[in-house]
């Protein structure tokens, strides 16, 4: 459910303003709602050192190792940030020394066709009366030089020839010049091999830069923490002598904040939000449908505060759609094993814990659905050997489109369901109700389009009961021309978008039939190859096709099992997704 929240306004001395705002940490369920910006010389000072300690650990994920180094917890307070600069200057040195690199390598590659020569020779030369060019010339060209100019070629290349022409004195030549490097091809790979050595030094004292990752991940923490506390601290209101502020709690919690502003002497009022107040939403799910939690977490969904929690819904039938898309009670089977592993070598915290019921719930509806159809890694393969489907009409193409019509009919008529029950005794109750009507009257028509089933007679009764319903009753006033009017208009942006929404419901079938084909010719595939020869490849193909669908599995389930709950349902149900979490601020503890 999602918990009614009252509006707190806090009224403080401001040389108290510390002291409150430590108290509030403690009681720790103010959703605080800042008065002013929170910018403040504290605020951007621990920011810069998050922004410190943000960037060292990026560049250790970045350039992970085993290596540990000895750490002295016991300048922990000083030792975090002088790791975290030496670890961002280390970075930007083997950035630098890697472009330098990569330049030079370039230039080694470019100046190996004109040989191995020092530059400074060429200087001599050219300061004892003996000019010496380096040129680019077409290779049909090179005799036509001036008498006065020796050429000699080099290399040639596609029709070029790399020529060292020689004179007495400067002279323009039709031809490309090329300026003499810095240093000679030998001291470039001098150079280029000192900078691997030195840049595999940068490397291994990096690698030992890992030592601070979990220091370094600490202070982060603690200075969130911070930070949190001096936002707070800075968007509190000021008006002469007072600081005020205002923030959101659960309705259950305001007896302990009243008595806390009685102890702290502090001025207070609570009310009921007003319908501007953008309220966080605190949901408290049924204990049993937690498990979809981590699910929300992903997504980053939240819904509004006027909305409904439709959590347990979720849960019940994204596992539903997980079964049915999966379809394979082998693959269920992998993904428990699987998760039983991962849970046996994961270090367990509250973020990670809550996933692993979800997927033991997840890895048993897909064991369940194939038992249900008989499918266990392609179902083909083990008929002669006498394990049959529980419910073979599920098997079947035209009944599996039909259950998928009908799932969608009972999820989508959910939602209005619960609407009408939460609008009673208002009249546009009523509404939700010939909606439901229209659905069903969907799910008939979508049978008789795409299935070819004859159309019940009281289909048209639904229809016209359904549309009556919603034009007369989704916004009843006096005025009923008005009323018509409105409506229609409802009728009319409305009334196709329920007929696709149950068709689309008909994505389960086609993808969960596409795993079980993928399934079915992989093991077709593999029987077909005999012999001991063939067996590796056999083994290579089972590994590869029935790998493929455990890997795209859970993929699809995300795109459509997903879309069904957070599109679809939630578009009957009145839920945008537009609710902000309740964060209440605590304290540093």
């Amino acid at each position: 459910m999602i918990v009614p929240m009252k509006k707190a306004y806090i009224v403080c001395l401001a040389h108290d303003g510390v002291a409150t705002i430590t108290r509030l940490g403690e009681l720790g369920v103010i959703h605080l709602e800042h008065q002013q910006p929170p910018h403040s010389q504290p605020v951007a000072a621990v920011q810069e050192e998050i922004g410190l300690a943000a960037s060292a650990l990026e560049i250790l994920s970045r350039r992970r190792s085993d290596q540990k180094t000895a750490y002295d917890s016991g300048h922990r307070e000083t030792d975090w940030r002088i790791a975290s600069r030496h670890i961002i200057d280390l970075e930007k040195r083997l950035d630098q020394l890697q472009e330098y690199s990569r330049i030079l390598a370039l230039r080694i590659d470019e100046w190996e066709r004109w040989g191995d020569f020092d530059p400074e020779d060429v200087r001599a030369l050219e300061r004892k009366g003996i000019v010496v060019r380096l040129f680019e010339i077409p290779e049909k060209e090179v005799g036509s030089l001036p008498q006065d100019c020796i050429g000699r070629v080099i290399s040639v290349h596609e029709g070029i020839a790399r020529c060292l022409v020689i004179s007495r004195s400067r002279r323009d030549l039709a031809y490309k010049e090329v300026g003499l490097p810095k240093n000679s091809l030998s001291a470039m790979r001098r150079r280029l091999e000192q900078d691997a050595a030195l840049e595999n030094e940068l490397k291994k004292d990096l690698a030992k830069q890992s030592a601070h990752r979990d220091s370094i991940a600490q202070q982060k923490q603690v200075l969130e923490k911070k930070l949190e506390f001096q936002q707070a601290l800075a968007g509190m209101g000021r008006q002469g002598q007072l600081l005020y502020l205002a923030g959101y709690l659960p309705h259950d919690a305001v007896a302990g904040v009243m008595r806390a502003a009685q102890a702290q002497q502090w001025g207070i009022s609570i009310q009921a939000p007003s319908e501007e107040d953008a309220v966080p939403t605190f949901l408290r799910i049924p204990r049993w449908a937690q498990k979809i939690k981590p699910v929300m977490a992903l997504l980053g969904i939240v819904p509004g505060y006027h909305e409904l929690d439709v959590s347990a819904v979720f849960l019940v039938f994204f596992s539903i759609f997980f079964g049915i898309l999966i379809g394979d009670a082998g693959y269920g089977a992998v993904y428990l094993l699987l998760t039983f592993g991962a849970q046996k070598k994961t270090r367990m915290n509250p973020s990670t814990a809550q996933i692993f019921p979800l997927l033991y719930l997840l890895s048993s509806c897909a064991i369940l659905w194939g038992i249900l159809t008989g499918s266990f890694f392609g179902q083909e393969w083990l008929l002669k050997y006498g394990l049959h489907p529980l419910v073979p009409q599920l098997n079947d193409a035209k009944n599996m489109q039909t259950f998928c019509f009908f799932l969608g009919a009972v999820h989508l008529s959910l939602a209005h369901a619960w609407r009408t029950i939460l609008k009673l005794p208002a009249l546009s109750a009523l509404a939700d109700l010939g909606w439901i009507c229209v659905l069903w009257a969907a799910f008939f028509l979508a049978r008789m389009l795409l299935l070819g089933e004859i159309l019940p007679g009281y289909v048209q009764w639904l229809i016209v009961t359904g549309i009556g319903l919603v034009i007369f009753f989704t916004h009843p006033q006096r005025n009923l021309l008005k009323t018509v009017l409105e409506g229609l208009g409802t009728i009319a942006l409305s009334l196709m978008n329920n007929f696709t929404d149950v068709v689309s419901y008909v994505r389960l079938f086609a993808v969960g039939m596409a795993g079980v084909a993928i399934a079915e010719t992989t093991n077709s595939m593999a029987a077909g190859l005999n012999g001991v020869l063939f067996g590796a490849a056999s083994m290579m193909i089972v590994l590869i096709g029935h790998g493929l669908n455990i890997v795209l599995g859970p993929m699809s389930v995300l795109v459509h099992g997903v879309r069904l709950n957070v599109l679809e349902f939630s578009g009957h149900a009145g839920v945008s997704w537009s609710g902000t979490e309740y964060q209440p601020f605590k304290s540093q503890s």
